[in-house]
């Protein structure tokens, strides 16, 4: 979930910034330490995008740097547990499919896809299953729900989320419409 939050952090100003200390200076030092980073409370954060309050400066014992306590808004995103969430494949694997969902990818385990078995077609990257020729490939649009989450604050990439497909009104998007278009026939609609 996307959401916009106010937080306060705590920014170097190197040697050569400080005769002017500006919002705008604050906000982009903000943005390079921060952006793209992994917090357990606040989510990912996307994008710094307001500086509130700049505090007094702080200068420690050999360090160059004069150290300033800001005050901001972010657009964070945080996924959420049992949150339904549509996102894009970027890479099938032979135990699933990773789902871009937001500025994180989220593991959508071949368990996890459908009650068909569904085999690893590496030379096409996709997966695929013999009984209904449905596959899942890179760039497919899937809707999933997030079952497990574990955040690495030190190493955003090793954080974990896990995705399922397999209950009603969840799974790739052209499965979905394909069975919304089977109901209506169905009922004459």
């Amino acid at each position: 979930m996307y959401k916009r939050v106010r937080l306060k952090d705590t920014v170097e100003v190197p040697p050569k910034e400080l005769a002017d200390v500006t919002p705008q200076l604050v906000k982009r030092l903000l943005q390079d330490k921060l952006e793209g980073r992994m917090d357990e409370d606040a989510g990912s954060v996307v994008s710094v995008v307001n500086v509130h309050d700049i505090g007094e400066g702080t200068v420690l014992p050999n360090r160059p740097g004069v150290y300033y306590e800001a005050e901001f808004d972010a657009v964070t995103y945080d996924p959420r547990m049992q949150e339904v969430v549509d996102g894009n494949v970027v890479e099938v694997v032979e135990f699933g499919a990773f789902v871009g969902i937001g500025p994180v990818d989220g593991l959508l385990h071949v368990s996890q896809i459908s009650d068909e078995y569904l085999a690893f077609d590496a030379e096409n990257q996709q997966l695929a299953s013999n009984e209904s020729n449905r596959t899942l490939g890179v760039e497919d649009a899937v809707r999933a729900r997030i079952v497990t989450k574990s955040i690495d604050e030190r190493n955003p990439r090793d954080s974990k989320i896990g995705l399922t497909a397999k209950q009603v009104g969840l799974g790739k998007h052209g499965w979905l419409e394909e069975e919304r278009q089977k109901r209506q026939a169905a009922t004459g609609e």
